[in-house]
């Protein structure tokens, strides 16, 4: 089992719009995919927020043969309905990591 992490840095004025649209809209178009097998978002707690608040949306997925998949398919798509919602206001990093226990 893989877990795909995204970190965001969003600004504390669009957390509100931001945390909506990922619940409602972008968080369900990424599992209608029907690729990964659950998700998770969590707020980063204990950091410097004078940029922002910090989330992490954590995406299992069975194997890197499916990541594959959603990146060559899906991603770029998703990413850019991104994009078009929120332009350069918010900041984020991937990371694929295998779980070992």
């Amino acid at each position: 089992m893989l877990l795909y992490n995204i970190t965001y840095l969003i600004p504390t004025e669009i957390t509100k719009a931001w945390l909506e649209w990922m619940k409602e809209k972008h968080i369900p178009a990424i599992m209608e995919t029907k690729l990964f097998e659950k998700n998770t978002l969590l707020q980063l707690i204990n950091i410097d927020e004078k940029d922002g608040l910090t989330f992490a949306l954590q995406l299992y997925i069975v194997s890197e043969l499916k990541y594959d998949e959603y990146e060559k398919n899906f991603a770029p798509t998703l990413r850019l309905d991104a994009k078009q919602v929120w332009g350069e206001k918010i900041m984020s990093f991937r990371t694929l990591m295998r779980i070992v226990q």
